[in-house]
């Protein structure tokens, strides 16, 4: 075949009629990168038995009461984390638990198909703005290589299920079908409510127009029907979230700001001084996805990915139909694009007015922004490389089309390489690995009602890899936007700090009275001043810290460290259990 051939039957592939082979091809090989994507993290999932995604630990763990009810039994950690959990997410699980699937195990197996879904659903949205299957193929890649620089679907979390279920949304509404649009709608509202908020204003939104510089509504009836139902349907599926939680009404503004937690240093930073890392570069309070900030701030603005700045030419595109032709085979359905940036930036408005009440800034643009910039940028490269390879054709340079279609496809695939010469890992995975199975094995023979006192790292997993309940947890577990929870889980962690460096028998006696402790873990190094100093956890609870210093410098041995030989049930990499009873003696 001739090099002017093959740049016919690539324009071809731009201009010609859409045959039902080409949309498959296309579709498979969309999903098939989809697939390529994920399976690292497939991979390391099924690789070794103790390994769990690190915000799996948090919302997952107390699932596998859906297998055994005697497991977590009382747990303050468990309860909290199942009151908050999306009532559709929640249920999801449970359906699988029942014929015996671990959630554990099913939340490593799922983002695949989370992904594979999304990835059908943006492939199918794209043909509806431009029926270009290339077009589709593009958009699908650059989505999957957005949700693979974060750990969102491999999370396997609430928020995975935002991506697969709002592309739903948007494809059967821009098809105009009522019943899978308000089955998309509430599935939305069970598993991520926030994400029903960008979809009432959607459809709020799409009821106006902008023609020949006036403001008119739409004169289409099935808009108005759209429009109705689907705020009904919103409204009935967000109903339930506005009875208070059992842990007592979302902190307010107020409330928050007396909490170092949300200070710029906090385990759950959101205040900042700074103007760029509070309203843009916000881990949690701005509008930018945390990993196009981290690409700025750690190596270079070019490295933020460059579907982003491509996405920028799309409106400069759109209004040059005659130097970019396949720019007239975009449908109305491109209003889409504005309409979804102006709502998501009019959410992260009203989400900072009523900070809190409507959870977190960022939740209403980072996703939004990830699905925006992969549908624009995906129609701007489609409408450029069909220009250029009509240039090529009209000026008899068949070998410049070529070039320029293979120079495209490089950029496009070659880009996670990039990220990781770079030394940003892709795909994103953050999974943890338990180096201590002996330890695990050893509280797995314990009572289920075993309940764990610590302050080393490796209590954050045990609930995963032990399943038993833990006293207090890390960062993860103490989330701060319900005080009940939170001061309970803050006066937990007070007087474990004050109990563990003690010298007083009687306050390590009522501590473990308390609280009901049954075993106690620590590590043999963590009775030093420099451990103290250097722990962080520990230095986010300033007064119990201090109080624990100076008994250190003080040079008395605390209780722990008098009994630890007599009392330890356990012993391996430097971790040590303590049994409770024997302590009591």
């Amino acid at each position: 075949m001739t090099i002017r051939a093959v740049n016919f039957n690539v324009s071809h592939l731009l201009t010609g009629k859409v045959s039902r082979t080409q949309q498959v091809f296309w579709l498979s090989l969309s999903l098939t990168f989809a697939a390529i994507y994920a399976y690292p993290a497939l991979q390391e999932a099924l690789s070794h038995d103790y390994i769990v995604q690190d915000d799996a630990r948090q919302h997952v763990f107390w699932m596998r009461r859906f297998l055994d009810s005697q497991l977590f039994s009382g747990d303050l950690i468990a309860d909290y984390f199942q009151s908050v959990a999306p009532w559709g997410y929640a249920t999801f699980y449970r359906l699988f638990a029942t014929v015996g699937v671990d959630p554990m195990t099913f939340s490593k197996i799922l983002p695949l198909g989370l992904g594979l879904v999304a990835t059908a659903y943006c492939f199918g949205i794209t043909l509806q703005l431009l029926p270009v299957p290339v077009a589709g193929f593009i958009a699908s890649l650059l989505l999957n290589q957005n949700l693979w620089m974060r750990d969102d679907l491999v999370s396997a979390t609430p928020v995975a299920f935002v991506y697969p279920l709002f592309l739903a949304f948007l494809y059967y509404w821009l098809r105009r079908l009522l019943l899978p649009t308000l089955v998309a709608i509430a599935l939305l509202g069970v598993f991520y409510p926030q994400c029903v908020f960008i979809v009432a204003g959607l459809l709020i939104v799409q009821l106006g127009r902008w023609e020949q510089g006036r403001f008119r509504l739409s004169p289409v009836r099935s808009d108005y029907w759209f429009c109705g139902w689907g705020l009904g349907v919103a409204f009935l599926v967000l109903l339930p979230y506005l009875n208070p939680s059992e842990f007592g009404s979302v902190i307010t503004v107020t409330q928050a700001r007396k909490l170092s937690a949300f200070s710029a240093e906090g385990w759950s930073s959101f205040f900042n001084d700074d103007p760029w890392n509070y309203w843009v570069c916000g881990k949690r309070s701005g509008m930018l996805p945390r990993e196009w900030c981290r690409l700025m701030a750690k190596y270079s603005i070019l490295l933020v990915p460059p579907q982003v700045w491509v996405s920028f030419s799309l409106p400069f595109l759109l209004n040059y139909p005659s130097r970019f032709p396949l720019v007239k085979r975009v449908s109305g359905g491109i209003r889409l694009l504005p309409q979804m940036l102006l709502v998501s930036m009019g959410m992260f408005a009203a989400a900072h007015l009523f900070l809190f009440k409507l959870h977190l800034p960022n939740r209403y643009t980072e996703h939004s922004l990830r699905i925006l910039v992969a549908l624009a940028a995906a129609l701007a490269l489609t409408i450029l490389l069909d220009t250029g390879l009509r240039v090529a054709q009209t000026k008899g340079k068949p070998l410049l089309g070529v070039g320029f279609t293979g120079g495209l496809a490089a950029i496009l695939l070659v880009y996670p390489s990039l990220l990781q010469a770079n030394d940003y890992p892709f795909p994103i995975r953050r999974y943890t690995v338990g180096d201590v199975p002996e330890l695990y094995e050893f509280l797995q023979q314990q009572p289920k009602d075993t309940l764990i006192a610590s302050l080393t790292e490796e209590a954050n997993s045990l609930p995963t890899f032990a399943q038993r309940s833990i006293l207090v947890g890390g960062e993860g577990y103490a989330l701060p936007y319900h005080l009940d929870y939170y001061d309970e889980m803050y006066q937990r962690t007070v007087d474990l700090i004050e109990a563990q460096y003690s010298l007083d028998e009687g306050v390590v006696q009522d501590f473990m009275r308390r609280y009901g402790v049954d075993l106690w873990l620590v590590e043999r190094g963590a009775f030093t001043l420099e451990y103290v100093m250097g722990n962080r956890w520990i230095q986010e609870y300033e007064a119990a810290a201090i109080r624990a210093r100076l008994s250190l410098e003080g040079g008395g041995v605390p209780v722990l460290v008098e009994r630890m030989e007599r009392c330890r049930v356990f012993e391996g990499k430097g971790l040590v259990v303590l049994s409770a009873d024997c302590l009591r003696d």
